[in-house]
């Protein structure tokens, strides 16, 4: 079982237009634990694992990341 909380639709989609421009997003989100993170990242593909839904980002070196959609708190076209 998860605590996790579907994010709405049109959200979603604002998330694959951003994909599909390659266009990097300023994110404010926190992890499992609570800590919260700020930064510019460019998303690269959203997908569902055990019933909860992903954005793997990458940052400007390039890391790739992965962050729960229901953990984003804010995000801004950067």
């Amino acid at each position: 079982m998860t605590d996790y909380m579907p994010i709405d639709c049109g959200l979603h989609s604002e998330y694959e237009l951003a994909i599909m421009r390659r266009q990097s997003l300023r994110l404010t989100w926190s992890d499992a634990r609570g800590t919260v993170h700020t930064g510019v990242y460019r998303p690269l593909d959203l997908h569902t694992r055990d019933d909860e839904e992903f954005m793997v980002v990458a940052d400007a070196d390039g890391t790739e990341s992965r962050i729960r959609l229901d953990y984003i708190m804010s995000y801004n076209p950067a």
